[in-house]
């Protein structure tokens, strides 16, 4: 048994601790003593994007993982977790650019593809080192020797072969339809990728012959000669549908087209809208039920096209005053009204504003029926004819897959119910470029180029999200048959942010449905944001950011990690607030001073060395109890041990710290060393007292080192204990 510092100082611990797990090799199940005998237990930690480093969020996220597979280690189980980093294509090519243009004022269009490609790729690979340093320095037990990357080979070789099945399936198809596309990024956007942004806009009444219609976007109406309103609306009885009127607009005369359509909102406004079926969802769906004409007004880069004639060229920005200024002149402009409060749709990746437009792409048809040929999915046998919503929707309404917390499962489901087919191609450099090749009027899919002459590679990359589908199986060697995936597939739980239900769990089911016939995960633990104590996000305009490492290097990682879980239910956001983690490093100081307490009185004891390594039997101390002091902290520990057991299981790891805490600080130090003063005093009591307070003090490093594994590893190497706490039986 070692002397304990007076104080406990984490800048001289931590890094040594780290060292030591890491050279165990412990951290790789395989390396676990009677691996194979033990029962696998898998979390794939959801990669962070390489596009810069690690902020509060990630910490929160990555500690609740840690929590759990220390305690799954513990348990006996062969605990594996996968660490790897998302290369994030959009946001990361947007952020390259951007520095580039800082730097050298150049663009993407000063070099050739592939020149640009490994420059990004490393960019994204140097943050990534980056990365993997925090990583350590939160002192997260993932299996380094299994590090992924979604854009490496292996991860290529996965991307390839499966859009190569599902194209093969017909589930993947190339065709024209409306997308989101950012004019700034020069690509299109998921519809999940979308963030709406409240913006306040002048809203405009314009007379369209004998209607009233009205709109915040001008500019975008050259093309409009279709006037919708509900067949239901009595103001409008007397117009019948395809009815012609003619009537004076923008650039002269049109005729326009009366047609009836119940999109139409009888409650808003006048209850008759025009509509600009090239760049608007809803009215592109209205235009294709009655085979109306589709007229592109804006190009790709948000310019006006020749059908606004005088207005051409102009970028709808500047059109828009200009354009309102012609139709007032013409006696069009019927009513403005100010501060009009809506929402305008943004690419969350880089903040371009979406522009519908109708393009040519690539898309993941969710409505297609095809048969699993081997299904482990509830309510899906082999054989039998689904749907990829089928497989998203029944492998959660079967309970095969649980969300918690539950209230997520409505929403999971209404999503659903809307999903769109998903356009998988990006109009960029860096990704997962298209396995597809053309000659001619030939078409070639593989996971290699053709031989031959002539072929051209598409030259559309895959959404990230495509990859980052096959997570759980592609880190494990998919598609090869390898043993880690058999040992280790489907993983036990995943554990996200409630902001990608949508982006990424779902469409991990989708692929792992797909392509395995089986789920990706038993069991889905969504966790809230971190915001600051104010409750707002964390953003570079309000100054409120906080690096984690600050805060670890301030006051320990251990302190961290306890305050960030101690105040997080499933699915909540947190609060971070400072003050909670210096509290918390006056709990790892108060566990020191316990420990020191229990140490110098080991040392003392006139029975010598059997104290530092006393042997219990069945869980309990070696001596019976003698004294009501004894007893009452020996059942509360075993009430604590079963509760915080039971709350690790389901995943309530706030309420197993807030326990842990509460008989740590209160029950032991505040009532049963007070006592144990007075009875190590008295020689008939003395054995049995030391015994007590050894044996609670090592349960509590037990209870307490998957939320701070550095100071009870320190305390636990100290009391002369000779296997590393990481992989000690948890308590009984």
């Amino acid at each position: 048994m070692k002397e304990l510092e007076k104080t406990y100082d984490h800048s001289k611990v931590e890094q040594k601790i780290y060292q030591k797990w890491l050279d165990s090799g412990y951290f790789n199940p395989d390396m676990l003593p009677n691996a194979k005998d033990r029962e696998p237990f898998t979390i794939a930690l959801p990669p962070p994007n390489v596009t810069g480093v690690l902020h509060m969020g990630h910490a929160f996220e990555d500690t609740i993982q840690d929590v759990i597979i220390r305690y799954q280690r513990m348990r006996g189980r062969r605990a594996l977790w996968l660490p790897g980093t998302d290369h994030a294509a959009i946001a990361t090519q947007a952020k390259f650019e951007k520095e580039l243009y800082k730097k050298e004022k150049k663009s993407r269009h000063d070099f050739s593809r592939e020149e640009f490609f490994r420059m990004i790729q490393k960019f994204a690979l140097s943050n990534q080192q980056g990365i993997l340093s925090q990583l350590h320095k939160l002192g997260l037990s993932m299996d380094w020797s299994r590090l992924a990357f979604t854009l490496d080979k292996q991860r290529e070789k996965a991307v390839r072969t499966a859009f190569k099945k599902m194209y093969e399936a017909g589930l993947i198809y190339r065709g024209k339809r409306m997308v989101n596309w950012d004019p700034k990024a020069q690509t299109t956007v998921s519809d999940d990728e979308i963030e709406y942004v409240e913006q306040k806009d002048l809203f405009y009444h314009f007379k369209y012959g004998p209607f009233d219609i009205a709109t915040v976007r001008p500019e975008t109406k050259f093309g409009d000669k279709y006037v919708v309103m509900h067949p239901k609306d009595k103001r409008y009885k007397k117009y019948k549908h395809g009815q012609k009127i003619e009537l004076e607009w923008i650039n002269g005369p049109i005729t326009a087209t009366i047609i009836k359509d119940e999109a139409a909102d009888m409650e808003f406004g006048s209850g008759a809208m025009t509509i600009t079926p090239a760049h608007s969802a809803i009215d592109f769906e209205i235009a294709q039920r009655h085979g109306l004409d589709i007229d592109r007004v804006i190009d790709d880069r948000g310019v006006l096209l020749p059908i606004a004639g005088e207005f051409a060229g102009i970028h709808i920005k500047k059109a828009r005053l200009e354009i309102v200024e012609k139709l007032r002149k013409k006696g069009l402009v019927t009513k403005i009204e100010e501060n009009y409060v809506h929402n305008v749709a943004t690419n969350m990746r880089g903040g371009g504003i979406i522009e519908p437009q109708i393009k040519l792409q690539w898309f993941i048809d969710v409505n297609k029926k095809f048969t699993l040929k081997n299904s482990k999915i509830s309510g899906i046998p082999a054989g039998e004819k689904t749907t990829l919503k089928d497989v998203m929707r029944k492998t959660v309404e079967s309970g095969q897959i649980k969300i918690m917390p539950e209230r997520f499962e409505k929403i999971y489901f209404h999503w659903i119910d809307n999903l769109r087919d998903w356009c998988i191609s990006r109009q960029i450099v860096y990704g997962h470029r298209i396995p597809v090749w053309y000659r001619g009027d030939e078409i070639h899919c593989d996971i290699n180029s053709p031989k031959g002459e002539g072929w051209l590679q598409d030259t559309d990359t895959l959404d990230t999200w495509f990859s980052s589908g096959l997570w759980t199986f592609s880190t494990l060697g998919w598609p090869d048959e390898t043993a880690d995936l058999k040992t280790y597939h489907p993983t036990s739980v995943m554990i996200p942010g409630y902001e990608i239900l949508f982006f990424w769990v779902a469409r991990m089911i989708l692929m792992s449905g797909f392509l395995l016939g089986d789920i990706p995960f038993r069991q889905v633990v969504l966790h809230g944001m971190v915001r600051d104590k104010l409750g707002r996000k964390f953003s570079k305009s309000l100054d409120n950011g906080v690096d984690p490492l600050d805060m670890t290097a301030k006051y320990g990682t251990d302190a961290l990690r306890m305050a960030l879980i101690f105040g997080s239910g499933p699915g909540n956001d947190v609060a971070f607030d400072e003050q909670r983690v210096k509290g918390m490093k006056h709990f790892a100081n108060k566990l020191w001073n316990i420990s020191r307490y229990v140490m110098t009185n080991t040392e003392n004891a006139p029975v010598g060395a059997g104290f530092s390594r006393p042997q219990y039997d069945d869980g309990r101390a070696s001596a019976a109890p003698t004294t009501d002091a004894d007893k009452n902290i020996l059942d509360k520990l075993d009430s604590v041990i079963k509760s915080v057991t039971n709350n690790l299981e389901n995943y309530r790891l706030h309420e197993a710290a807030q326990e842990i805490y509460q008989f740590t600080w209160h029950e032991f130090a505040d009532v049963y060393i007070e006592a144990s003063k007075n009875q190590l005093k008295d020689e008939k009591l003395f054995e049995q007292t030391l015994y007590t307070l050894h044996f609670t003090l090592l349960t509590i490093l037990k209870l307490l080192h998957p939320f701070m594994p550095f100071v009870t590893e320190e305390i636990w190497s100290k009391l002369g204990q000779k296997d590393l706490l990481l992989i000690v039986e948890w308590p009984k």
